[in-house]
This record gives C-alpha cells, structure tokens and sequence, in this order.
C-alpha cells in the first residue's frame, strides 16, 4: 500500500508540472500524433482497397477461368466451353435456361479527373444474364445498355473518378465509338468502377471472334459449388480453374494489402525512431529540471520504483494524447476519402474510399503508447538512479 501511495503521489506531481513544460510537451505530442496520423491513414488505403473488393462475391456465385490463370485478364474460353460451363450441374436456372454470363475483359485508356493522366479502366463484355448473377447491380441513371449496339453504362465510382464517362458522352475504344446511355450501382463492389457492355459487340470492336475470358455462374445454393466443381474439371473437354467468386476477388485485393501493409509499416517505423528521441528529450529534461524534486521525495523516504513508475506514465500520458490526437486527425482527413490506384492482379483501376477503421485506430494508439513506453524508460531508470545529495544540490 506505501508504494502504491508513493507511486500515485509522485505521478500527480509530474502530471501537475506539465504546464510549466508546455513546450517540451508539446513537441512530444506533436511527434506522437504525426506517427500515428500517418500509420493510420496509409493502412486505410488498404482497408478502403479490400472493402471494396468484398462488397461484393457471393458464395452461390462461381467464376471459371482457363486453367492456370491467375485473373481473367490471361485467361480464355470458346464459345463451346463456355456453353459446357452453363450446362453444369448446380447452375441455378430461371425459365429453364441457366442463369450464366460468358464475359470478356478489356482495359480501355480513361484520363483521370484528378491529373488529366490516363488510366486503364476496366471494360466488361456481359452476357444478359450478368444482371442476374449480379443482382446488386441497379441503373441509377438512364437506362441499361442495348443488345447489339455501341452502347455502354459506367459504374458511379469510375464516373466520380475518371473524366469523360458522363452520361451521353461518346468515346472511342477499339475499333468502335461508344455512347454512355447509364450509370449504374454495384452495392458499393469492385463493379462500380466497371464499364459493362454487350459481349457480342465487345468481341469485334476487339478482334477476339468469338471467344470469352470467363464465366460468371448462379448457383442453386453455396453447397452446390462442390458438385459443379467436380463435374468441369472432370470433364475432358475443358481444362479450367474454378472458384466462388468470393475468393478470387479477396485473392485480387492480397498484393495490395501485403504492399500497403509492408509500406505503411516503413514510414511509421522511421517516423517512430524520430518521435521516441523527441520523447526521450523530453523526458530527460523534465527529470533534469525536477532534481531537487525527486531528491527531496528520495530523502523523505520515497523508493525508486514509484520515481520510475511516475516518469513512465507522463511519458505513456503524453504518447496516449498524441495517439489520439493523431487518430482524429486520420479519421478527419482519410476517411471516406475518394481515390482510385490500381489492382496488380489485372492491371486495371478500382476506385475506392479509405476506410479508418477502428482496428486501425486501436492499432495507432498501441503504437503511440510503445513509443513513449520506450521514450520514457531511460528517463525513468535515470531519475530512481540520481544521488540524493547531487540533487539536493541543484538550484
């Protein structure tokens, strides 16, 4: 009980002489509330980025590719194959015919709106079935594209993002001139940052007769995806990689992640070694200018620990208010914020909103409280340490 009344005594009295160390403090909050702020802030790149891209993926819904491609940009299917894909076991069916679009996926060259520097923006050939595998997809503003004609509708995000896509403009991709006619809502998915149009038309303006790039299946229920597995790549005919769509889009957002994660990491790593010396001097300062104070406590008969223990929590007190501080200022200034980068896997732009969640600002404050944990232990160790008769000395 002594101790613990030492400790708390003494820890009031170092939080009690802040303000005549305003300063010094300052500039440790500062330093805190910088690491935070951009640990913070670069990891919700990746937390926006993977949100996006698991919006959407239903698992009654699978996706066929060649065999050995990663993503559907190396991928390739005939007409034939694609016909096999439809006719499998667990598709689910509507009026008898199955529920199933064979699609294409080219990168068409859009100018963003934020540099005037082109971009590869996704352009999707669908089949009418798309609409229906896809049910989340809905017109917000004009109307569906037209089988058979140059006509195209844009996802909202890449319309917000990427300049030219506004409703009735025309644009040349291709071998073909094409008309915005609608924009569309994906629930908020990697598809709103699509352009779809007419497979069939999308296949000459492209040279790529009659040949697709992947299948996008209905299922019955989740539990079919087995059987429908098992009877493609069983059959002879087809050599082909299946998946729920669920997993190749949280695949599509990995590199990203593991990018950002190693990157964001980088930055608050060498920003933190700066803000723990900052931390440091100002600790070493406030037992530096409170000798005589903690020689008088040490000569009253106060241990070390308590002296080590009061120094640690001004210290982790000065890391917990620049971990918030630097929070709120991510929060203020990321999230939610628009921007587009691009998806290794396909090459393409997906635009997004960064995402500060409140793992990320749990994760920045833990990350504050170490640094001053560390900032504030030499200090400490230094201040139990000092002789009593040198302190007493000091004016």
């Amino acid at each position: 009980m002594r101790w613990m009344r030492q400790t708390a005594a003494v820890t009031l009295m170092n939080l009690k002489s802040l303000p005549r160390r305003w300063g010094s403090a300052l500039v440790a909050v500062v330093g805190f509330a910088g690491v935070v702020a951009v640990f913070v802030a670069v990891l919700s790149i990746a937390e926006g980025f993977e949100q996006v891209m698991g919006t959407v993926g239903s698992e009654s819904t699978a996706l066929v590719l060649r065999g050995g491609s990663d993503s559907e940009m190396s991928s390739g299917l005939t007409l034939e194959q694609t016909r096999i894909v439809k006719q499998a076991p667990g598709v689910r069916r509507e009026s008898g015919e199955p529920v199933a679009s064979a699609e294409l996926f080219v990168i068409v060259d859009v100018p963003k709106r934020s540099t005037g520097t082109a971009a590869n923006v996704p352009l999707r050939g669908v089949e009418p079935g798309a609409f229906l595998v896809r049910p989340e997809v809905e017109i917000v503003e004009g109307r569906r594209f037209r089988e058979g004609r140059n006509e195209v509708i844009v996802g909202t995000a890449a319309a917000s993002q990427f300049a030219g896509l506004e409703l009735g403009n025309r644009l040349r991709w291709g071998e073909a001139t094409w008309e915005v006619v609608g924009l569309f809502e994906a629930g908020g998915g990697v598809h709103e940052s699509e352009i779809w149009t007419d497979a069939r038309v999308l296949q000459p303006a492209y040279r790529r007769g009659a040949t697709f790039q992947s299948v996008y299946t209905a299922l019955e229920s989740p539990e079919s995806f087995q059987a429908f597995k098992d009877a493609l790549t069983a059959d002879p005919r087809l050599e082909v990689d299946v998946t729920r769509e669920s997993e190749y889009l949280a695949a599509q957002s990995r590199v990203l992640r593991s990018l950002v994660g190693v990157l964001g990491n980088l930055i608050a790593a060498l920003m933190a070694v700066g803000a723990t010396f900052g931390a440091l001097n100002t600790m070493y300062s406030a037992v530096a200018a409170r000798g005589r104070e903690i020689a008088t406590l040490r000569a009253l008969g106060f241990q070390g620990g308590p002296v080590v223990v009061s120094v640690l929590a001004e210290s982790l007190f000065l890391a917990l208010v620049g971990g918030l501080v630097g929070g709120a200022l991510a929060w203020a200034a990321a999230n939610g914020y628009q921007t587009a980068t691009m998806n290794w896997q396909t090459f393409s732009q997906v635009a997004f909103s960064l995402r500060v969640t409140p793992a990320l600002l749990v994760g920045g404050l833990g990350y504050a409280l170490l640094m001053g944990l560390l900032g504030g232990l030499f200090p400490a160790v230094r201040a139990a340490r000092l002789p009593v008769v040198s302190g007493l000395r000091q004016r």
